[in-house]
């Protein structure tokens, strides 16, 4: 009888330690893991911006405000949002483009807080070199894919 009720009582925490992995320490380390290669900061200029960090494109100005960025380490992936110098026609620099009609803009591959959840490449009006970009009013939303940051490597390496 001592037997089975120790046979019974082990299969128990068996079941018990299998159950709190699969529901709370598998998830925690799947969340670690994908979030460790993500950073994010914020900035009051695109002069502190582009000074705090190589991967802030150059192409924002230096009178932007209010900058949130976000990068992947691991890769080419970027989100940024920025309130633009008012300006009596388009807010965006002029490098940014009108995107041509038959291009598709990629969805964002990040996600922030401050990053519009709905975002798809639909909302994409502009290519900022190899950013994504839309305003709303005088705020900036863009995003970098890792697909055309690779391919723009690529390209600048020769191959």
């Amino acid at each position: 009888m001592k037997r089975a009720a120790l046979i019974a009582a082990t299969a128990s925490a068996t079941v018990a330690g299998a159950a709190f992995l699969g529901l709370v320490a598998v998830p925690a380390a799947y969340d670690w893991y994908e979030g460790r290669h993500e950073e994010s900061a914020t900035y009051a200029t695109g002069t502190a911006a582009k000074e705090a960090r190589t991967s802030v494109p150059r192409w924002l100005p230096d009178a932007a405000q209010e900058i949130s960025y976000a990068m992947k380490t691991t890769g080419g992936e970027r989100l940024m949002k920025a309130t633009l110098p008012k300006t009596p026609a388009n807010p965006l620099p002029a490098t940014c483009k009108p995107l041509p009609k038959d291009q598709r803009a990629k969805d964002p591959e990040l996600q922030a807080p401050w990053f519009p959840k709905q975002t798809t490449g639909k909302q994409a009006t502009h290519r900022c070199e190899i950013y994504y970009a839309y305003t709303d009013g005088d705020t900036l939303y863009a995003w970098q894919h890792n697909d055309d940051w690779i391919a723009s490597n690529k390209a600048a390496a020769g191959h």
